[in-house]
């Protein structure tokens, strides 16, 4: 009887602190996602409307933006696969999150000053606080949600509410004072960091178990010797096409409208709205990529985001145009869940933070990098329309690339993971303890 008690004791403090550490990591994406969308969900038309830059010349931005988020993600994805579950990273985006505002109106007076200044510092404090860090904290959130019993899809919904919330005012208070956003956002990383301080892994039987599974650099580099790294990659390469798209479309989509201004605040309602069905769609999307698969949830959301690009360009008006838009809520949060259980049964789950800031976030920085100046150049050429057929196109065709490279075979890992794994005795870890 009294070994029963304390075995019941114990499955309820854990139960008790699994339930804690899912409201912890909601909290910090709800407020990570609020204030990075109140500064800067709104950047290309701040950048257009108030700054004064031409497409091409918001594209060099966007580049350099590539460029910073690119360096960071790789040290931000190695740094925490060290760590394991230590929150010393997440403490440093906590503060630059409160720097927020002051450094976007810093960012705006260097952009009057000289473009590539400005530019440079802005890619330098947005990737390491937005761009660079939302990947470390996805991936940090993942591996925590294994540790204790939650599904990261419920968990990651929260910060789509959050930037919702956020959006549905920011384009009324963008026209009011674009200042006004910047302050909240400040005012919202500050309430990161005190929620920051109720995530408590102590708890956690995990700490033997990164003790001695170490991660090294070795064991970083020996993903360029997998096929399923690479296969990875050309997959990302084209839906990561995505992001290119996303950067100037406020801008095309508040020319439909007859005055810009009205243009401003309706996209922040239709965001807001297509938030709120995306944060609905992380609800449900753990169950419908269990049913198909997670190969197949990633061609599913390529598809769907060719269509949306194509689409945009072949429609006309903004109720058509906002249709597309809404295509996204439908096709993020499959990419998202996919993505992290496609990693998880190819790779090895102490690299879950360098695999996804490496093979998909940085795959996404270099090609916004070259892609960006670029799409520039031809939303002035060709037309924003023109511009997202061809984007649209490129995705169709190496997204069927990617539905014969690959993996389609859950269990298929190279004979370095299953050689690692067989090294890990059964007896040592609990079912918790895995990555």
């Amino acid at each position: 009887m009294k070994n029963s008690s304390n075995n019941n004791s114990c499955n309820g403090n854990s139960s008790n602190n699994s339930n804690k550490n899912y409201c912890a990591i909601s909290s910090l994406f709800f407020f990570f996602f609020f204030t990075w969308s109140s500064s800067s969900s709104l950047l290309s038309i701040w950048l257009s409307q108030t700054i004064g830059l031409i497409p091409s010349q918001t594209g060099v931005i966007f580049s350099i933006l590539s460029i910073s988020a690119l360096c960071t993600q790789v040290c931000y994805g190695f740094m925490q696969d060290k760590l394991g579950i230590k929150k010393n990273l997440l403490w440093i985006i906590g503060a630059l999150l409160i720097l927020s505002g002051p450094n976007y109106l810093l960012f705006g007076y260097l952009l009057r000053e000289n473009l590539y200044v400005g530019s440079i510092f802005g890619g330098i404090f947005i990737a390491l606080t937005f761009n660079g860090a939302i990947g470390l904290l996805e991936a940090y959130s993942d591996r925590t949600s294994r540790l204790s019993d939650f599904e990261f899809g419920k968990a990651r919904m929260w910060g789509s509410i959050g930037w919702a919330i956020a959006i549905f005012f920011s384009g009324l208070l963008f026209n009011i004072n674009p200042n006004i956003n910047f302050a909240i956002a400040s005012i919202s990383g500050l309430l990161f960091c005190l929620l920051l301080t109720q995530l408590d892994l102590k708890k956690m039987k995990s700490s033997q178990y990164l003790q001695q599974n170490r991660v090294t650099l070795v064991d970083a580099l020996s993903l360029l010797k997998q096929s399923h790294f690479w296969k990875l990659i050309l997959f990302v390469v084209g839906t990561c096409i995505y992001g290119v798209y996303d950067q100037q479309f406020p801008i095309y989509y508040s020319s439909q409208f007859a005055t810009v201004q009205q243009g401003n605040e309706m996209f922040g309602y239709l965001n807001s709205f297509q938030v709120f069905l995306e944060a609905g769609g992380l609800f449900i999307a753990p169950w419908f990529v269990n049913r198909i698969g997670a190969k197949n949830g990633l061609i599913f959301a390529g598809t769907i985001m060719a269509i949306r690009m194509v689409g945009s360009g072949l429609v006309d008006g903004p109720i058509l145009i906002s249709v597309m838009k809404l295509c996204h809520s439908l096709e993020l949060p499959v990419l998202l869940i996919s993505i992290f259980k496609y990693n998880s049964i190819n790779f090895d789950k102490r690299l879950s933070a360098t695999v996804y800031l490496v093979g998909f976030a940085c795959t996404s920085s270099v090609i916004g990098t070259f892609l960006s100046p670029l799409a520039g150049l031809c939303y002035e050429r060709f037309g924003f329309a023109n511009s997202y057929i061809m984007m649209g196109c490129a995705v169709f065709i190496i997204t069927a690339l990617s539905s014969i490279l690959l993996s389609s075979n859950q269990n298929d890992l190279n004979s370095e993971q299953e050689n690692a794994l067989e090294e890990e005795s059964p007896s040592e870890l609990t079912p918790q303890e895995e990555f």
